[in-house]
């Protein structure tokens, strides 16, 4: 368990109540006293095109950004689906895969046809997460983490969201979404990426 001496606060880059409630729960079962909460007004702010080739770039680019209209530390996050056997597609356009205002159904059917006739090491993918820190227009660090898994046929499970459904994870023999959100949490590439943020914060004097 981590240990600190005064509660950290930070602010997330983002909109999503879903996303809070999940970092939350992961800085609760690491130990940390997380003062964790959504940047105000963010839909208002000036927009960041999320537009780098890779997922550090636009977490740190986030970040940044954002940490300029923010009293305090800012965390931003950009994470997606990569395969190699498709040059690693979906990836940074994990979201946008099956265009714009297309449902989690879209994109696994989009990337359900790419993988068709697919067998084997082709089928082999990959969650990857980067998590930046930024305060004033300054990065303060930078933190990576991936799973590996493969791709099923077919969806399988009731949970999760994104492409859960047909990410197999062969440690449990379930999908991300057959997963409870407690092993998900501690198995997952946002899982081990916040940790090791979380480490950094704790450790910063």
């Amino acid at each position: 368990m981590l240990v600190q001496s005064k509660p950290i606060r930070l602010w997330v880059a983002s909109s999503n109540e879903g996303k809070l409630r999940e970092y939350r729960a992961l800085a609760a079962s690491a130990g940390v006293s997380l003062d964790l909460a959504l940047i105000p007004n963010f839909e208002a702010l000036p927009k960041f095109d999320e537009a780098a080739s890779t997922f550090a770039e636009n977490a740190a680019g986030k970040a940044l950004h954002y940490s300029r209209f923010s009293e305090g530390l800012v965390m931003a996050d950009d994470s997606g689906l990569v395969v190699p056997a498709l040059g690693g597609a979906p990836g940074v356009h994990s979201a946008r895969y099956a265009g714009p205002g297309a449902s989690d159904a879209d994109r696994i059917g989009k990337l359900l046809g790419e993988m068709r006739g697919k067998q084997g090491e082709d089928r082999r993918a990959r969650f990857v997460c980067v998590i930046a820190l930024a305060e004033r227009g300054e990065a303060r660090g930078v933190f990576s983490a991936s799973t590996e898994g493969e791709l099923l046929d077919a969806p399988r499970g009731e949970g999760g969201f994104g492409y859960d459904p047909i990410f197999f994870f062969p440690a449990f023999g379930k999908t991300y979404a057959e997963i409870s959100r407690e092993e998900k949490n501690q198995h997952s590439h946002r899982g081990k990426a916040f940790r090791k943020a979380l480490d950094f914060l704790v450790s910063a004097p």
